[in-house]
């Protein structure tokens, strides 16, 4: 048992797992499920998660949401002692955002091998020569919970679509060649 001396250290899984709530949230609203939490000196000063249909705005990621959340807490844009947890490797607009706003840390749970940009796949926005700013990346934080809840919510957007999202071996595309 703790004695009321002792501090209490919150993790990168404690983080991430604020953020997948977060990104449950997301996903009762039927969006895709991403949530993000931004932390500076261990509190949780904004939180967002993805709200592109909601808002039908396109940039309406949960990383653009939570950095501009954390900028208005802060009262300035340059987040250079703020980590961003997020449950899926950011894309390359939320990399960029987090480039240029000058995060310190991106921790996120699932990589994204065809759309991430934070070194999960060939892109790496985050950390490309030539930039003014680098950001320190963290991946596979609670991996299993988000690819969990990612496939849950995708097999349940099939579903609803009578569709069984299964891909031709013969085609991993998925790309329907037409017949001649």
């Amino acid at each position: 048992m703790m004695d009321e001396d002792t501090p209490v250290l919150f993790t990168d899984e404690y983080f991430m797992r604020a953020a997948l709530r977060l990104a449950e949230r997301a996903a009762d609203a039927g969006e895709v499920p991403v949530g993000a939490v931004a932390v500076r000196e261990g509190m949780i000063i904004a939180k967002a998660w993805n709200q592109v249909e909601m808002l039908k705005d396109a940039t309406a990621h949960a990383e653009l949401l939570v950095l501009t959340s954390a900028a208005a807490a802060l009262g300035d844009w340059r987040l250079e002692d703020v980590d961003i947890y997020v449950t899926k490797e950011p894309c390359a607009m939320c990399a960029g955002a987090m480039v240029n706003a000058r995060v310190r840390r991106v921790i996120y749970g699932l990589s994204d091998p065809r759309s991430g940009a934070c070194g999960g796949s060939e892109l790496n926005v985050v950390n490309f020569k030539g930039m003014l700013h680098n950001v320190e990346v963290k991946s596979g934080v609670l991996e299993d919970e988000c690819r969990l809840l990612m496939q849950s919510f995708f097999r349940s957007v099939r579903k609803a679509k009578g569709d069984s999202g299964r891909k031709e071996l013969s085609d991993p595309d998925n790309r329907k060649k037409e017949e001649v």
